[in-house]
């Protein structure tokens, strides 16, 4: 994993498009955010894990086999991304099924964040997560 500083609060780094790299990800988060004194970490991690399982799953994995990640943080915001090589539908809240086995991940992201949204890149697909204090949750489906 190779990690590029934007500056003191943004960060970005790329993994292997695979499910362990969700792992990776979240020890990351926490490594990059250590000096920061944040209330998110826990709510971040699980963001994080759902929108990278999420690229596994359902999207191809950018030119060279990897995700991209960033994470920006600024005045108590946090901004969480992962990009992707995209795919054929654009990701969607769904209808909660208890009975189903999956179909939860941007459920619990939306219940996390204060704001989400999915945006089309020349190199894929980016999904973002927006976690600000005392603001209330915006969802962009």
């Amino acid at each position: 994993m190779r990690m590029v500083v934007n500056s003191p609060t943004s960060w970005q780094t790329r993994v292997p498009h695979h499910a362990r790299s969700a792992a990776t990800i979240r020890r990351w988060l926490a490594e990059v955010l250590s000096s920061l004194a944040t209330a998110h970490l826990a709510d971040l991690h699980a963001i994080a894990t759902e929108l990278i399982c999420n690229a596994v799953r359902h999207a191809t994995p950018l030119p060279d086999g990897e995700l991209s990640v960033s994470c920006r943080y600024e005045d108590g915001e946090l901004e969480f991304a992962v990009t992707d090589g995209g795919s054929a539908s654009l990701p969607k809240l769904r209808t909660l099924d208890t009975g189903a086995p999956d179909g939860r991940g941007l459920l619990i992201v939306s219940a996390l964040a204060n704001a989400w949204g999915v945006e089309d890149e020349p190199i894929g697909r980016t999904v973002w997560a927006r976690l600000t204090p005392g603001r209330q949750q915006v969802v962009h489906p």
